[in-house]
């Protein structure tokens, strides 16, 4: 049985198809450019083949109500208004040398995790674009998108969108996106974007009205759970993922908590998804990122490229802070000792009994070093504290530094956030635009409620709903511009060593798990080993490892008698 499309697409001669699935809807019709036109339906859908053109206003009429494509790629005004007809074949890819992208292999890639609306003053694709040559010339390969669906409002981090395919306006038009995505590639950067797909934001998701069935009985931690075990679901969700791939020829996904993507099976559908992806030839690679807190292998060795590895963040914060609320908690035990067996073999947690914390993951030291994406902070771990705090601010920039160079020499995958690039201590705190004063003052509350139970500090907290609080999130242009010019020297000569030995050196292919050892409790020697070689790693944080490494490629302090440094050397 042919799979039913959801939403409004161009077809030929200047006709268009229209369709959407709205089982609990007694009549729907299609409101095209203000001419209403009937629409037939089975077995829940509803269709209608018409002429249109792009740029024209549409809405479906359920039930006599009006309501938005929730397949939309653009809005005419907000979410609770019309839909756009847009037509993505009328782009021009060709640009100044991007035309013929053929994209990056994963092994080259080193992630710039970024937030449209405040990585640059003007919170625009246009605007973004304008700093890519500088992204590029420090070694940055891959741009992460934090999510674009639009959402309610007029800021937020974009987890709460309710129209996937369209995106934010705030941000620019679905062209605007096109040209940033062309403009990174002429750069040689690849883009990809963190794609929500396990739950809908609170604000504008009318597909309950009509599609009850769309949901399931068992609720997310951020709203109600999706029903992935209907066809029409998943379709929807498939075709929402290979239409950003295909109209904004993106570079791939970081699908968000596939954990909460649940369908009664062993994940039918991220299976699914992985299958469609790869069953057409871009003529570049796809590149598949899962965020998953399970610390299960099964989707990497089936064939996605990697996840985001949490444990890599979480161990090293408490280890050199020794903060130890929240989901640090499971780590204060002997952070150090689980921070020496995350550099050997990926990830703390894989199946080992914590006692009261109990077990989490699986082994999954068979994985090539690529697959863990390792990061020193990302948005979710600055904001959801109180003041947005980056480690940088927490540990300064002697320990910074040492930590900036071990992300970025060791094998695996590393990822920085908007502005660690040049050593920025500008906060990321949690930022919305709910539509009233009573959600306002909601989320006012739950953010304190929240965080106050962890032991936070929450004086001179920023409004979560003021603009003020996305507006100081900015990182760029940096208040000390020498100091970020000194950090932005160490990042280009990391990234230079790391693209000239290092991924050559994973080319060959690793020999096994990492072998790590505790000179002293806060010291680690460290040697991943290569078909071609191997990188050694001298790394102090907080007591000296007792000797040098001699003829290292680099250092930075010395390991020997500092309490904070690191050396390193290559071997091919």
């Amino acid at each position: 049985m042919t799979e039913r499309t959801w939403g409004a697409r161009p077809l030929q001669d200047g006709r268009w198809g229209f369709d959407i699935w709205a089982p609990a809807a007694k009549t729907v019709s299609l409101v095209l450019d203000g001419q209403e036109r009937a629409m037939t339906g089975t077995d829940g859908w509803w269709s209608v083949q018409t002429s249109a053109a792009p740029g024209l206003a549409y809405s479906f009429r359920i039930d006599g109500t009006d309501r938005p494509d929730p397949a939309a790629r653009a809005q005419v005004n907000g979410v609770d208004g019309p839909s756009l007809t847009v037509d993505a074949g009328g782009f021009d890819w060709r640009g100044d040398g991007a035309g013929d992208w053929a994209g990056r292999p994963f092994d080259e890639a080193v992630i710039l995790e970024i937030h449209v609306g405040s990585f640059t003053p003007e919170g625009t694709f246009a605007a973004a674009a304008q700093r890519l040559p500088e992204l590029a010339s420090l070694g940055i390969t891959m741009i992460e998108l934090m999510p674009v669906s639009q959402f309610q409002g007029r800021w937020g981090w974009g987890y709460d969108g309710v129209l996937i395919r369209a995106p934010h306006p705030a941000y620019g038009t679905p062209d605007d996106m096109r040209a940033f995505v062309r403009a990174a590639q002429e750069q040689g950067i690849a883009v990809i974007l963190d794609l929500v797909m396990n739950h809908f934001g609170p604000f504008g998701n009318y597909i309950p009205s009509y599609a009850p069935d769309f949901y399931s009985s068992v609720p997310t931690p951020w709203g109600d759970g999706i029903a992935f075990e209907r066809a029409e679901v998943r379709g929807f969700f498939r075709q929402a993922a290979l239409g950003w791939l295909d109209e904004y020829r993106l570079d791939g996904f970081r699908l968000d908590a596939v954990h909460q993507i649940r369908d009664g099976s062993e994940q039918h559908f991220m299976h699914e998804l992985l299958h469609a992806i790869h069953a057409a030839d871009r003529g570049r690679p796809i590149h598949l990122i899962c965020e998953d807190e399970r610390n299960l292998p099964d989707l990497r060795d089936a064939g996605y490229d990697a996840e985001w590895n949490d444990d890599w963040h979480n161990v090293l914060h408490v280890a050199l802070t020794g903060e130890t609320q929240g989901y640090y908690e499971r780590y204060g035990d002997d952070p150090f000792a689980d921070l020496a067996h995350t550099m050997a073999r990926g990830q703390a947690d894989e199946g080992q009994d914590k006692g009261d914390h109990g077990a989490r993951g699986a082994p999954a030291g068979h994985l090539p070093w690529t697959a863990f994406i390792n990061s020193n902070h990302t948005h979710d771990q600055i904001g959801n504290r109180p003041h947005g705090d980056r480690l940088l601010s927490l540990v300064g920039d002697d320990t910074g530094r040492v930590i900036h160079a071990a992300l970025l020499l060791m094998p695996f995958t590393p990822m920085l956030f908007q502005g660690e690039e040049i050593g920025s201590t500008a906060p990321f705190p949690f930022f919305c635009d709910p539509p009233d004063d009573r959600m306002r003052d909601a989320v006012r509350k739950g953010r304190r409620k929240e965080l106050g139970a962890l032991g936070y500090d929450l004086s001179d907290m920023p409004d979560p709903c003021g603009p003020t609080a996305m507006d100081m999130a900015c990182p760029y242009p940096a208040p000390d511009p020498d100091r970020a010019a000194r950090w932005a020297a160490l990042t280009r000569d990391l990234l230079t060593l790391r693209r000239g030995r290092i991924v050559p050196l994973l080319r060959t292919g690793d020999t096994g798990p990492g072998e790590v050892s505790r000179p002293c409790a806060k010291a680690f020697r460290a040697r991943w080993g290569f078909a071609g070689g191997a990188i050694e790693m001298d790394l102090a944080l907080g007591s000296p490892v007792g000797e040098a490494l001699d003829r290292a490629d680099f250092t930075l302090g010395n390991t020997a008698t500092d309490p904070f440094a690191i050396s390193v050397r290559i071997t091919a």
